[in-house]
């Protein structure tokens, strides 16, 4: 497969393409809402990781958004996969856990956001804003409020 990060097939609107996996559709659903604004365009929310790698293969996306854990493949490999496969583009992970573990092997993987999925409404969208700035992101874990 040969990803880009999907600046070639940006629409003339300057939407960024976005994929989503996450297992729950409730977390999918909230994740669309989130992005309801008119610079991002959902195109594909799937439920899995290697439904993610199809999706990027077929969409090219700047930004994909993967839960850490999914069922057949979680995101952490998913991410591992695209990067090996030549995805440039940006990966934000969601997540309940707050594990350093979790976090560091998110990071390893090429992730340039963590959100826990307890801040999303808070956090989701700055951490896209900065992942597709070029800087990184991680929510304050919820036991530091």
């Amino acid at each position: 497969m040969k990803a880009t990060n999907g600046k070639k097939n940006m629409t003339s609107t300057s939407r960024h393409r976005v994929v989503i996996a996450d297992d729950h559709p409730g977390a999918l659903h909230a994740v669309m809402a989130l992005l309801g604004a008119k610079e991002f365009q959902v195109v594909a929310a799937v439920a899995d990781g290697d439904l993610a790698l199809d999706a990027v293969e077929r969409f090219h996306p700047d930004l994909v958004i993967l839960d850490v854990c999914m069922p057949h493949m979680g995101g952490i490999r998913a991410a591992r996969e695209l990067h090996t496969q030549g995805f440039t583009g940006s990966i934000i992970f969601l997540s309940v856990q707050e594990d350093d573990d979790y976090l560091s092997a998110a990071f390893a993987a090429g992730a340039r956001g963590y959100v826990l999925k307890s801040r999303m409404r808070t956090d989701l969208l700055r951490a896209i804003g900065d992942a597709l700035a070029g800087k990184t992101f991680v929510s304050t874990p919820t036991s530091q409020n």
